[in-house]
């Protein structure tokens, strides 16, 4: 089970597990990096471009850091971070809707509400934990 759940400080958590005490108990570490949208959710990233490979790497600044090998040029490196954002929470498809120019980004992700984004990203930190 996953649900949102506000604590006594007014902020959102997310939880996971069988109630709202277990599993991953109030994990917001990821939930302030997405804003809802009509379409999906937008994506708040911060973006490694020209690097060793492409992966998500956990957070930056109230950002969703990603390292991507493509470089900082002619549009290559939104482009592929767009996918892997997208990838990465389970949306369909990404586009950049701000940050053009900047290593601070908004993506649009079509298809994927707040909830189910925050906990693929949950779930995929676990599984880089248990890989490595």
């Amino acid at each position: 089970m996953v649900a949102f759940r506000q604590s006594l400080a007014g902020d959102w958590r997310l939880v996971t597990g069988d109630h709202y005490g277990g599993g991953l108990a109030s994990d917001a570490r990821f939930t302030h990096m997405f804003t809802p949208h009509p379409d999906g959710v937008v994506v708040t990233v911060w973006v490694v471009p020209g690097a060793s490979r492409d992966q998500v790497v956990g957070e930056h600044d109230g950002a969703l850091k990603v390292r991507t090998v493509a470089p900082a040029e002619g549009g290559k490196a939104n482009s592929r971070v767009a996918e892997m954002v997208a990838e990465a929470v389970g949306g369909r498809s990404g586009s950049l809707v701000a940050g053009y120019a900047s290593r601070r980004k908004q993506i649009l992700v079509i298809g994927v509400i707040v909830a189910d984004a925050a906990a693929a990203l949950v779930g995929g930190e676990e599984r880089r934990k248990q890989s490595g």
